[in-house]
């Protein structure tokens, strides 16, 4: 069994390097049309930037997996202003797809919490949409639609989690095929557990990307080690290896709270059922430490007898 490391959005490591600058609508309105869009084409220069050098800086690495942030262009969903973000940097974006593309690289997007289909609310299901559409077009301009992933959770319950997630698979078909084909779900920390998202992505024909932190906080019915096989198979047809998220709990109080590295002991009993799978798996590092803790980790889990560190960003358990 072989398993990758990846990390979110931005390498503590390196210095001035945040993909996420952004502009305030507050601020933009105080600007004239021309200078606030000066701030907007700034901002985004250099957090495309930023993300090239965080793709350089996994490739001298051997880290193959890579979330991008999804604030690299301020405000290009905001309803006053949704501009051209695509344009005016052609060749950074695809600068950025061929580095991904050349060297074998897995990347996706988390759009935010408010990017949900289970809201009783017609707006928020239409921005849900604008907001899939425009991490769709950032793949886009990367070449990268056919290969990349955006990755929600399944939304509210609002007092109802039954009705709710019939209004999930009602509001998802308002999402363009073509975006819900890259499509994944996860399972959350409190409402929609492992199983319930496992029932929702089988419906779908959506793979299931696994939270192990979210699952110690919020537990299904079904134990773990009889859900993973079938949360694997809803990647079958994607021709990718599953994907997991790993954390750990801040403290026993903030429990939810990520803490700034991974505890390789909280996460022993998903290695052990893993390792009795015996199928190739990726972990995308959901730490506050980001790079850091990614190494970390790669280091604590090359200590379990068996594992064999492979790369500064894998391992193999035989």
């Amino acid at each position: 069994m072989k398993i990758r490391f990846g990390y979110v959005s931005q390498a503590v490591s390196l210095w001035e390097a945040s993909p996420a600058r952004t502009l305030t609508f507050t601020r933009y309105k105080q600007m004239t049309k021309e200078e606030g869009m000066q701030k907007l084409l700034a901002a985004t220069a250099e957090n495309l930037r930023s993300t090239r050098r965080m793709l350089y800086y996994n490739l001298a690495h051997d880290i193959e997996l890579y979330r991008f942030s999804s604030s690299i262009a301020p405000l290009a969903t905001h309803p006053e202003v949704m501009w051209d973000f695509v344009a005016p940097f052609r060749d950074e974006w695809q600068e950025l797809g061929r580095l991904v593309k050349d060297n074998g690289l897995r990347v996706s997007f988390h759009p935010n919490q408010f990017t949900l289909f289970t809201s009783p609310r017609s707006e928020v299901t239409a921005n849900a949409v604008i907001d899939m559409e425009y991490h769709y077009r950032m793949l886009e301009a990367m070449g990268l639609e056919n290969q990349a992933l955006i990755n929600i959770h399944i939304g509210g319950a609002y007092g109802d989690k039954e009705t709710s997630i019939e209004r999930f698979y009602q509001n998802l078909k308002t999402l363009p095929a073509h975006i819900k084909a890259v499509m994944t779900l996860e399972n959350d920390d409190k409402t929609y557990n492992a199983e319930e998202t496992l029932a929702a992505c089988q419906r779908e024909q959506i793979p299931l990307i696994f939270d192990y932190h979210h699952h110690m906080a919020n537990l299904s019915e079904r134990p773990l080690e009889d859900m993973l096989p079938d949360i694997f198979r809803t990647w079958d047809h994607f021709g990718m290896k599953p994907k997991i998220h790993v954390s750990s709990p801040k403290s026993e109080k903030a429990f939810r709270s990520h803490a700034d590295y991974v505890d390789a002991e909280f996460l022993k009993p998903l290695l052990d059922h893993l390792h009795a799978i015996g199928e190739d798996v990726d972990f995308m590092i959901e730490a506050k430490m980001k790079d850091k803790a990614l190494l970390k980790l790669v280091e604590d889990i090359s200590r379990i007898r068996g594992v064999k560190r492979i790369s500064g960003g894998a391992v193999e358990w035989k």
